[in-house]
């Protein structure tokens, strides 16, 4: 059933975009390489259960998270694809998460001491251990670490070690250097497995940009984050991606207030912007309540089909902007996305280039305040 809302600020999310960009892998990937679709931090702001169920449907087999509560949740809405929590969960916890048959990440001896006195005896726990081949995050870092985990994981029959991981801190930028060092790490510790005979079903080592950079080398999985919603990985990759992105998200308001206003007057807390002459002004109902920071007043919004500087400090429910002309209230906005006829448009890298961060940040920090509304096929769907 359709949510209902409220407000005249909405973020669209195509659907249509993250089944392409799915698909689109698929096709650049190995035959038998699996993707596993990354939707923590509620799919990156688009929508963890609609994200999980769009990519599953488009060929990923996987669905990869960064908390436990982030897993049951997606349980809860039905979801029964495999899923692995990639952060660290509370030893105390892995009754819930072997209860719900959500895999964990493993790299603590400790923890697994820690683990079996909450398990019980007719529960099995799965398992991946994670590698820190130079991330410097989390995973065993020596061979004796993986030593450790891996003997005390074979010494008890309730842990099963079904996949092995790493994760690539530069794969996005054009010097292999550091990647490099890291695959032949990765290589090395995949055997120190052997030497165990010990042998995950699953090996993954690829973020977006090291999956859509090298793809040969992805062992026989793929974590799919951020491209998945349409985003570049990194600059370094924007001109040698292997086939194009479709950005999922857009940012939508309507003008609320127009108000003609005299040379000299000011604008939003502060004062800080006086109107130069006679100016038409427009009032947004976005401010940085929403997520909508106070650092972007001097970006520019898209009113119609013109384009309109910010004016004054954003608030934390509203922001004003400059016109062309008297505007009717109700006139869309476009913070993010196409402009109505979509002969211009605002990318999602666009406003993170003005806020001097990744495009990653953006639809994250657009917070629940804002209703999503999914389309598929050209076609509204349920909030």
């Amino acid at each position: 059933m359709e949510r209902k809302y409220y407000r005249d600020t909405w973020a669209e999310i195509n659907l249509d975009a993250i089944s392409a960009n799915v698909r689109s892998l698929r096709s650049h990937l190995p035959g038998k390489t699996e993707i596993m679709a990354v939707v923590k931090a509620d799919g990156y702001g688009h929508g963890a259960y609609q994200a999980a169920v769009t990519a599953l449907n488009a060929g990923a087999t996987w669905l990869g998270v960064a908390l436990l509560d982030e897993a049951l949740e997606l349980r809860e809405q039905g979801v029964q694809a495999p899923i692995l929590v990639m952060g660290w969960v509370r030893p105390k916890d892995v009754a819930v998460a072997a209860e719900h048959h959500i895999s964990l990440t493993v790299f603590q001896e400790e923890w697994l001491d820690q683990a079996q006195a909450y398990l019980p005896s007719y529960q099995m726990l799965f398992l991946h251990l994670k590698v820190d081949t130079g991330m410097g995050r989390i995973g065993v870092r020596t061979v004796g670490e993986l030593d450790g985990v891996i003997e005390k994981i074979k010494s008890d029959r309730q842990f099963i070690l079904e996949g092995v991981f790493t994760h690539f801190s530069t794969a996005d930028e054009d010097d292999p250097t550091y990647f490099n060092l890291q695959y032949r790490t990765f290589n090395h510790f995949l055997s120190q497995l052997q030497n165990h005979k010990v042998n995950p079903n699953i090996v993954h080592c690829g973020n977006s940009a090291a999956a859509l950079k090298h793809a040969d080398k992805m062992f026989n999985a793929v974590r799919y984050g951020i491209a998945m919603y349409g985003l570049s990985p990194g600059k370094d990759m924007n001109a040698h991606l292997p086939f194009p992105l479709e950005e999922a998200f857009s940012l939508k308001s309507q003008i609320i207030h127009v108000k003609k206003m005299n040379r000299g007057e000011a604008i939003s807390y502060g004062a800080t912007y006086y109107t130069n002459g006679e100016e038409w002004i427009g009032t947004v109902p976005i401010g940085y309540g929403d997520g909508w920071p106070r650092r972007l007043q001097d970006a520019e919004l898209l009113v119609g089909e013109h384009r309109c500087p910010v004016v004054g400090r954003i608030c934390m429910d509203q922001l004003m902007c400059r016109l062309p002309e008297a505007v009717p209230i109700g006139t869309p906005v476009t913070l993010i996305g196409s402009s109505p006829s979509g002969s211009d448009g605002i990318a999602v890298g666009d406003i993170a280039e003005e806020l001097e961060t990744i495009p990653y940040e953006i639809p994250c920090m657009i917070n629940a305040r804002v209703p999503r509304l999914y389309f598929k096929n050209k076609g509204h769907m349920d909030e």
